[in-house]
C-alpha cells in the first residue's frame, strides 16, 4: 500500500507518523522546499505542490497511491484539489481508500448542547461552510470510484509544540472568559492514530475526532499553569478582548461533540480529556517538541 497525504503540515505529519508501518511508501506534499526536512522527520517523502500545478513528481506519486488524505484547506468552492483535477481516478487509477480532513465547525452553534454526527449541518463561518462542500466532494468522489471515503471532523487541533504550556512560556496565554462557552479538543497523535485505524479497517463514513471532555477555554490555561508552577493569566472578559475576527467568530460558536461513534468501531483515544493529556506532555517534557 501507498499513502499520498496532501498537505503534511500539523496534523499530517501526524497521519504519516502512525501510519508509517501500514504503508510501502508514504509520501507528503508540501508547498516549500524549506519544510522538506519537517516531513522528512516523520518517515515520509516530502513532494512540492503548489495547490495549482501537478508536477511529474507529483503525477507519478499520485498514479501509484492506494490511499490519500486530504488535508489541505478548501476554497470558495470547496475542495481546491477536486476542482482542479476532476478525474481522481484518471489520475489515482490504484487507489482502494480516501480521507478528508474536517472541522466540527460545520455543525455551527449549538448554545453548548451535545452534538453527533447525525446533526444536520449548520455552518456559520464561511470556511465552515467550505468544509461542507468540500466533505461531499470527497464522500462523493469515494461513491464514483466504489472505495471507502472517511470524512474526520476535527476539533481544535493542538500536541507538542502547539499547547497551553507554549503560550504560557511565550507570554501569549490568556483567561478569556465568555460565559457557557465550551469547546472541545483533540490530541494530534490521536488524530494519526484515528486515521491509521480506519485504513487498517477499510472504513469509511463521517467520524467526530475529538476527546470526550469539552470544557471552557480558561479551565485549559489554568491547569497548565499550575502543573507548570507559573501564575495564572488573569481573567479577560470576552467582551473587551482584543481579538482577531477568526479568533472572535470561534468563540461564537459553542456546542459539545460527541466522539462515540468513533470509540464505537472500538477505537480508544489515548488522550480522552485535556488533563491526561497535558499531564503526559509535562511529565514527559515533550510540550516543545514540533
Amino acid at each position: 500500500m501507498k499513502l499520498l497525504i496532501l498537505g503534511a503540515g500539523f496534523s499530517g505529519k501526524a497521519i504519516a507518523s502512525f501510519c508509517g508501518p501500514l504503508f510501502e511508501t508514504i509520501h507528503g506534499t508540501t508547498r516549500s522546499e524549506k519544510k522538506f526536512a519537517d516531513v522528512e522527520k516523520t518517515g515520509a517523502t516530502p513532494v512540492a505542490f503548489d495547490g495549482e500545478t501537478i508536477s511529474p513528481a507529483l503525477a507519478a506519486v499520485l498514479k501509484d497511491a492506494t490511499h490519500i488524505v486530504q488535508s489541505i484547506s478548501p476554497d470558495d468552492d470547496g475542495d481546491g484539489f477536486l476542482n482542479r483535477f476532476k478525474d481522481l481516478g484518471a489520475l489515482a487509477p490504484n487507489l482502494k481508500w480516501v480521507g478528508y480532513l474536517s472541522t466540527i465547525g460545520v455543525y455551527g452553534n449549538r448554545e453548548g448542547n451535545w452534538v453527533d454526527e447525525s446533526a444536520d449541518l449548520e455552518p456559520v463561518s464561511e470556511r465552515s461552510r467550505e468544509r461542507v462542500i468540500a466533505e461531499n466532494q470527497w464522500l462523493d468522489a469515494g461513491a464514483a470510484l466504489g472505495i471507502p471515503a472517511a470524512v474526520l471532523r476535527l476539533s481544535g487541533i493542538y500536541g507538542p509544540g502547539r499547547n497551553a504550556f507554549v503560550n504560557l512560556d511565550n507570554g501569549t496565554a490568556r483567561r478569556l472568559i465568555k460565559e457557557g462557552q465550551i469547546f472541545n479538543r483533540i490530541r494530534v497523535e490521536d488524530i494519526g492514530r484515528f486515521t491509521a485505524f480506519l485504513i487498517e479497517q477499510g472504513k469509511g463514513g463521517v467520524y467526530n475526532v475529538t476527546d470526550a471532555e469539552p470544557a471552557p477555554a480558561q479551565d485549559v490555561v489554568e491547569y497548565a499553569a499550575i502543573l507548570m508552577g507559573v501564575s495564572v493569566p488573569p481573567d479577560v472578559p470576552f467582551e473587551t478582548a482584543e481579538l482577531s475576527p477568526m479568533a472572535r467568530s470561534f468563540y461564537g460558536e459553542s456546542k459539545r461533540v460527541s466522539n462515540e461513534k468513533s470509540r464505537g468501531l472500538g477505537f480508544e483515544y489515548l488522550y480522552p480529556d485535556y488533563r491526561i493529556s497535558l499531564d503526559q506532555m509535562w511529565n514527559s517534557q515533550s510540550w516543545r517538541a514540533l
